[in-house]
């Protein structure tokens, strides 16, 4: 009997959509479980380490974004050709979580002036040397970030690309990047993820 999966996130893309992709593109049935905001004190001690996502299966919960995407990407067969392809991919998606913190710093900031202080360096500098490297390593690497293949670094990154395009206050953070764009567009035109995008529910981010 197959597994039972069920994942746990808020009502957005964010972290979620990147586990989201892979469950669609490995056909695998699950329930997308999105609680209410003003839910989340309620259901929060009941969360591994008091954060989502959270990935069940069987009824045992597992979490980390991160440490998800991994798990699924072995069982799907996108995880590296080899141990060295396994560590570029892990390294690329670290890089990745580097980035996005970047953001995060001004995104989450509460203190007004201060965030009015980060918003230029961020979008000056900081975005466009980590947009330039990606960039870098898809064109070095046949298209894709790993080994010239589809792999989970691939998924992780298109999935998170909505949310961090919300924060930086874009329509979308790649179009200026065209080896990032064309993998994007690339991904987002096969068949299972296609579907999945023509379904799932519209959020902001």
């Amino acid at each position: 009997m197959a597994p039972k999966y069920k994942l746990i996130y808020f009502p957005s893309k964010a972290l979620g959509e990147p586990i989201r992709y892979l469950l669609a593109y490995g056909g695998i049935e699950y329930e997308d479980f999105r609680f209410e905001r003003e839910k989340w004190p309620e259901i929060k001690p009941s969360m591994p380490f008091g954060k989502t996502p959270v990935l069940e299966i069987d009824g045992k919960q597992t979490h980390q974004s991160t440490a998800i995407c991994r798990y699924l990407g072995k069982q799907l067969g996108l995880a590296g050709s080899d141990d060295w392809e396994a560590l570029e991919i892990d390294a690329l998606v670290d890089t990745f979580t580097d980035f996005r913190q970047q953001i995060d710093l001004y995104q989450y900031n509460t203190d007004e002036a201060a965030k009015e202080k980060l918003w230029g360096p961020l979008k000056d500098e900081t975005v466009p040397y980590y947009l330039g490297k990606f960039d870098e390593v898809v064109k070095k690497n046949g298209g894709y970030f790993v080994g010239g293949k589809l792999s989970w670094a691939d998924f992780y990154f298109n999935g998170i690309i909505d949310y961090l395009s919300f924060m930086m206050k874009e329509k979308d953070i790649v179009a200026n990047y065209p080896h990032l764009k064309a993998l994007k567009e690339k991904f987002e035109s096969l068949p299972a993820i296609k579907a999945w995008i023509e379904k799932r529910p519209q959020t902001v981010n």
